[in-house]
């Protein structure tokens, strides 16, 4: 308790240091500069003319003369200073300014055929950031407080990014669903487990947080060459190491992990390698479900950068994971009803649940992908790229429960008599193998400084072999009759292929140089499945109106081929099945077409030097049309398998962010939310359920999430971090009487569509970190050793992740977690 107290205390002082900070400051000019000359590697006599100078992460800068310099005005503060130019490789470097001091940076930039980081330099010549685009650093990944090492999480503290389940690392971007993100990492695309059943099922997400350099979200309005998802692209650039061994190990009560990388063979070769394995039952076991919890989930990966010969470069990057989850269900508790306090008559009842059985669920993934870069030419630079992918998903239930539904006196909380009793079996055994073979080109003409065009490639071959077996049976407790409810056997083999080209080019229009860039794109895409051809015209422009306000804004059509799940649509039910002998490919929709979103983005930032801070504003729209209709239980998605509705998305993203405490980044987010969805006449149903315009199921009307970073006052070997997240309800469609099986057993139906509200989402997690240098040098510079302690959940807050329906529809909540503590431990060396 002591710890918390000591916690929360220093999450009020975060709030109110920057306020001082700034009285304190009133008045005095703390300004510095900082100047120097920017010039080729190959040639240090030669400066690079117009070279870009930028705060890094930001759009403030300057650009140098006609010999390589440049100078700029900077408040007092530490910074990460990016200096680029066409036709170089990218660099960095740090520079502390303190009140009135001008300091010398020169920066000599390496010919981009000589390094040829092909990521990298593309990212900064093809994409400049815009609407929609949002960084997250190498820090921020490492020391924001989020209950497992999964960089998908720390997503969550981004505008427009929607969650409700903290033990989940799935996310929704600007009304999307689940499966509406795309995600690369090193520029090869990746994906999420494609069938949990909750949050405890996902393991650790495939993005390993401590091989980070950085990391980009398109929250919508990405270019082309990204593809043809409907909500954002993920992309993180992994690290390639220079000098020799470097590296860390880490450890909590959760998990266990370690990276090292080096260079060799005179900087021409570069590898990274990262090993991590979580165990977080014991968090998992802090839910109203107790039970034996053992999670165990281990991954290794591997990147891998070769120059072979001059202007010639190999990539590779591999991975393995795994997750083995079990649970030994023993019992449920759940409080839920209504408190009069003084009002009325109260109604508080409790579900108790005792569990008998076992729940298995898992996944064996693999991925492997080589690129291979080739500077043709002084002007001409292609890649080529082939990546394999394949996952295997497993689920086993025999779970079997007895449930006491009682009526509960809210002064004492005893029983006052029981309302009534059943017993359900769930049973399962289900099992999905996912493959994908990709082929991709890409090439790049360098020989404008007026244009970056590109242009690319890709074929996909994709299987799915899909089976399962479900059922699920009620007991009447007087009769003891059982009765089945819902029971599917099946199996389902696909194989099909897509493919698809782009084109587009970045133009410099104003004869300023980088004043106003526009990205214009279209790309085309072929489905074999359903003998689909789309189109998708996109672009993008971003207006330097000052050297502190900057104007972005995109316009485009995004298509979503329909995946496996869209185009089953919903379990077939048993009748059907019987009609098919349970082959379920029989009823894969070859109609359904790709999901379309026309998008409009308008936004700008505007730089505040004199207090470091950075405001963004960005409003967007979206007309939806081929919409798959879907409900979300948990964290598992189930599709309708029919174009039967189309909508529209529009909102508003707010960003306040930076140095509110010199040296250590801080923000806090503001998002508004309007999802809907409107169904087709044939789809509406008989009881007129989905009729009229009805919330989509990621419609979160508003977000605020904040990562709030201090030092202790005195000690800045110490330091402080915390992350806020709120969410409004999320609509769920309650349930309605349905087919009566037996005189005693009827089951339930969706009701009316989208008719209720989740509670709020609401949750603070905090961490003390103690940085000691253990010596100033070890492998390749000082090692230090990093202890945090976190308290997640700070204020005990109750969520709910999903409602259970008892036979007189009460509502029973899924409860997420309470209050719990961790300790970490990093060391690097």
């Amino acid at each position: 308790m002591r710890l918390t107290a000591v916690l929360l205390e220093a999450c009020l002082l975060l709030l109110w240091l920057p306020a001082a900070d700034a009285q304190a400051q009133a008045g005095n000019d703390n300004w510095a500069t900082v100047e120097g000359r920017v010039t080729s590697a190959a040639d240090t006599s030669t400066g690079i003319p117009s070279a870009t100078v930028l705060v890094a992460g930001t759009n403030y800068g300057t650009s140098a003369d006609a010999e390589g310099r440049y100078r700029m005005r900077l408040p007092a503060g530490t910074y990460l200073l990016r200096f680029s130019s066409v036709g170089f490789e990218t660099r960095t470097d740090s520079v502390a300014l303190q009140q009135g001091q001008t300091i010398r940076r020169d920066a000599r930039l390496a010919p981009a055929v000589e390094a040829m980081k092909g990521v990298d330099v593309t990212a900064d010549r093809g994409e400049p950031p815009g609407a929609g685009v949002y960084e997250i650093e190498e820090a921020h990944v490492e020391t924001m407080p989020t209950p497992l090492p999964d960089g998908f999480r720390t997503l969550k503290t981004l505008p427009g990014v929607a969650t409700n389940n903290e033990l989940s690392s799935q996310y929704s971007v600007r009304g999307g669903g689940y499966n509406e993100n795309l995600i690369f990492i090193n520029g090869f695309q990746v994906y999420m487990p494609v069938r949990p059943r909750q949050g405890e099922q996902e393991g650790l997400g495939l993005w390993n947080p401590q091989l980070t350099e950085r990391a980009r979200l398109y929250a919508g309005g990405f270019p082309v060459r990204y593809g043809g998802k409907l909500s954002s692209a993920l992309e993180v650039k992994y690290r390639e190491p220079e000098g020799t061994a470097s590296g860390q190990v880490a450890a909590s009560t959760m998990d266990v992990s370690g990276s090292a990388g080096a260079s060799a063979l005179d900087g021409d070769l570069s590898w990274l390698v990262g090993v991590r394995r979580a165990q977080p039952g014991r968090f998992f076991g802090t839910q109203e479900l107790k039970g034996d919890y053992a999670p165990d989930y281990a991954d290794g990966q591997a990147a891998l950068s070769y120059q072979v010969a001059e202007g010639h470069k190999l990539e590779a990057l591999g991975l393995w994971a795994t997750y083995d989850y079990s649970l030994d269900p023993q019992a449920k508790q759940t409080y839920f009803g209504t408190i009069s306090m003084g009002r009325g008559p109260s109604n508080l009842q409790s579900l108790f649940t005792e569990y008998k059985g076992r729940e298995t669920a898992g996944y064996a993934t693999g991925f492997g992908g080589l690129r291979l870069t080739d500077r043709l030419s002084k002007n001409v630079r292609v890649e080529h790229e082939a990546a394999y992918y394949r996952t295997t998903e497993t689920e086993q239930v025999d779970v079997r429960g007895a449930s006491v539904l009682t009526q509960i006196d809210p002064a004492s909380g005893k029983s006052l008599g029981v309302i009534g009793v059943g017993e359900q079996h769930n049973t399962a055994d289900n099992r999905v193998d996912v493959s994908t073979l990709t082929g991709r080109g890409r090439y790049y003409y360098l020989g404008s400084d007026r244009h970056a065009p590109e242009a690319g490639w890709h074929v996909r071959r994709l299987a799915f072999d899909d089976r399962l077996d479900e059922r699920s049976t009620q007991t009447n407790a007087r009769t003891g009759e059982e009765s089945v409810i819902r029971e599917i056997e099946g199996a389902a083999e696909l194989g099909t292929w897509q493919a698809g080209a782009y084109a587009q080019d970045v133009i410099d229009v104003l004869p300023q140089r980088d004043r106003l860039l526009l990205t214009a794109g279209v790309r085309a895409d072929y489905y074999a499945f359903n003998e689909e051809l789309t189109v998708s015209p996109r672009l993008s422009a971003r207006f330097e109106w000052t050297d502190q306000t900057t104007l972005n804004a995109a316009a485009g059509m995004y298509h979503q081929k329909p995946t496996y799940r869209e185009l089953r649509g919903r379990p077939p039910t048993e009748a059907l099945l019987d009609s098919l002998d349970g082959n379920i490919e029989e009823t894969l929709n070859r109609n359904l077409q790709s999901q379309r979103s026309l998008q409009l983005i308008v936004g700008g930032e505007r730089f505040f030097p004199e207090r470091r801070l950075y405001l963004r504003a960005e409003a967007y729209y979206m007309r939806l049309a081929n919409l798959v209709s879907y409900e979300i239980d948990n964290v598992r998605v189930e599709y309708s398998g029919h174009n039967d509705a189309y909508g529209h998305t529009y909102g508003l993203d707010l960003q306040l962010r930076g140095e509110f405490v010199p040296g250590l980044e801080s923000w806090f987010n503001y998002s508004f939310l309007v999802s809907k969805e409107n169904f087709h006449e044939r789809f509406e149903g008989e009881e007129g359920y989905r009729s009229g315009w009805r919330p989509r199921p990621a419609d979160q009307r508003h977000t605020f999430s904040a990562f709030v970073q201090d030092y202790i006052p005195g000690d800045k070997t110490w330091k402080l971090h915390m992350r806020g997240l709120f969410g409004s309800g999320l609509p769920y469609t309650p349930p309605v009487p349905g087919e009566q099986v037996t005189n005693s057993v009827q089951t339930q139906q969706p009701g009316p569509r989208m008719d209720g509200r989740y509670p709020e989402y609401r949750r603070v997690d905090v961490g003390a970190t103690k940085i000691i240098r253990l010596f100033d040098r070890a492998v390749s510079g000082p090692m230090t050793m990093t202890l945090t302690a976190e308290v997640l959940n700070l204020f005990d807050m109750t969520n709910t992740v999903a409602y259970n329906w008892d036979a007189d529809f009460n509502r029973i909540p899924t409860h997420l977690t309470p209050r719990a503590l961790n300790v970490r431990m990093r060391l690097k060396f």
